[in-house]
Order: C-alpha cells, then structure tokens, then sequence
C-alpha cells in the first residue's frame, strides 16, 4: 500500500478506525473473534496504522475495551507486529450511568495514559492524542500537559482531536513548529466543514486524520454513494465502490491526510484499504470537492 508520513514514521495512506468493533450506531458489537479477526483482515491487506481510543467501549464499565481488541489483534497476528503504528486518544470520561464529561487536566491525562499503556502492553504510545477539549481549561495549558507526558517518555508524539484552527495553533505554539503529529477531525462528504483545518494541515506538514471518513456507522458509510452521487459516478468510472471513489478523493486534497474508515466487517476494510491504490485526476477532485461545497 502507498504511504504517508505520521509522527516521523510511514504509515500505510489508510489506516483503520477501531472504534466500530466496540461502539457503533447500529449498537452491534461483534464478538472478540470476529473483531480479531476484522483487524488481521486490515493489516493483511496493508494497513499499518490502527486508532484507538480509551473511551470506545459498549458501556461505561468496560473502558479499554477497544484498546484490548487492538492489542489482543497484535499479539495474535502472524505478521510483524512492531511494523503497526498504534494511536489511542484520551481526555474523555464516562462514569456510572453513562454520564460522559471531559478532564484534560495533567493527572487524569497521566493517569489515562498510563491505563493504555498497560492495556496495551507497551512502554511508549506511539500516538497519544488528546481527544475533545475541555472548555473548563485553557487548551495551552493542556498542551502543556501533553508535552509534559512526552518528555517523560510515556508517549513519543502527541496529536489533537477535534480541534479549531485557532487550537492548531495554540498547539504549535505551546510544542513548537514539527512537534504537534497530527490533527484528528471529523471530515466527510457529510461533513466537509473541517476543509479549513485540513489545509492548515497541508500546510504545516501535519499529518491530517479523518474520522468517520465515510460518513459514520450506522448506514452513512453505506448509503455515501445514494446520498452523494457524484462519488458513485466516479466510482463507476474506476469500477470500484463509491467508497474508494470518498476515500480517494480525501487523499488528493493533501499529502499530510490518511483518512481511517472505521470497519467492523473484514470485508469493508479490505475494500477501503484498495482507495490508496485509487489516483483520480485533477477534473475528478475538483468535481468530487465541488459537489460537497468544496471550491479551491
């Protein structure tokens, strides 16, 4: 698989979003083996990073529970698994009753941290990125926070979620231009308000990751080619699913985007990881962009 550069390392142009294996709009959750299974069938298909999140669990009592798919998916895979980049995100709570709030303060970060790392069973977070903001606090202040666990050696690069422009650079400027790894977002043809923040990225040679790239679980990733036809048009074209035809697209708008579709089926991974493989000419993005409300 074609790849693109994430905290100084190659990573495959795809990666994997996890969180369908443990939390999803259909509220079906499969069972260990078949999420196992679903993650074998992403990284034999080449994709070499995975993004977690210590919140993605099917109740609040089970925090971790994606984390242990992922590192029960590794440690079970007949392949190098010191080849696979793992990103895990923090700084949302979930407590008794499903009551769900933010603590992007340095102890419950630290103490989030070193929860992943043992579920994880590493030394060092590849990827530790902080996962919605926690309006009570002053964002540098918990970038502050971020640097602090990265000096101490418990995460090697740090990234944000859900995040402004103006938070970008807040971020740049509390870790220093070349030091903030990436910036997470929703971004979709559903969802194409994050086009902003995505060419910030571009721009500052930061890794840009859509979340629910697709359009989210629960039939949106599904129905992308119904709801925007243009993506099936050029599918078509290519004789591949709207799906790549998305996926495609949201790589030629930078060189610093891998989107990570979230799958909870082996068979939607292995066709969206086909999207790195997928070049679309300028005419097609442009059409693709403009369709959504994207204009250069």
């Amino acid at each position: 698989m074609k790849q693109r550069i994430l905290a100084g390392r190659q990573v495959s142009a795809i990666g994997l979003g996890a969180m369908p294996l443990s939390m999803n709009n259909d509220k079906q959750i499969p069972s260990l083996e078949d999420a196992v299974a679903t993650v074998h069938a992403a990284l034999d298909a080449g994709v070499t990073l995975i993004d977690t999140a210590d919140i993605y669990a099917p109740a609040w009592n089970e925090m971790g529970h994606n984390e242990r798919i992922v590192a029960e998916a590794l440690r079970t895979w007949d392949g190098d698994a010191s080849s696979i980049f793992v990103a895990t995100k923090g700084g949302i709570t979930r407590s008794e009753g499903e009551v769900w709030g933010r603590d992007g303060s340095e102890a419950y970060l630290r103490s989030a941290v070193e929860r992943s790392l043992e579920i994880l069973g590493v030394d060092r977070i590849e990827l530790y990125q902080y996962h919605r903001p926690d309006r009570w606090l002053v964002y540098g202040d918990v970038m502050k926070a971020l640097a602090a666990l990265q000096a101490d050696g418990l995460v090697r690069a740090v990234g944000i979620s859900n995040a402004s422009v103006e938070e970008i650079e807040i971020a740049l400027e509390v870790l220093g231009e070349g030091n903030l790894a990436s910036v997470q977002n929703e971004f979709s043809p559903k969802h194409p308000g994050s086009i902003d923040e995505l060419r910030f990225c571009g721009e500052h040679g930061i890794a840009f990751l859509p979340w629910s790239p697709l359009g989210g679980t629960g039939g949106g990733a599904r129905s992308v080619g119904d709801r925007f036809s243009a993506f099936r048009e050029v599918g078509d074209a290519h004789g591949v699913s709207p799906q790549q035809a998305v996926l495609a697209w949201e790589l030629a708008l930078a060189p610093t985007v891998i989107p990570i579709p979230g799958a909870r089926r082996a068979a939607s991974i292995i066709d969206s990881a086909k999207a790195a493989d997928l070049d679309l000419d300028a005419d097609e993005v442009s059409r693709l962009s403009a369709s959504v409300g994207i204009f250069d």
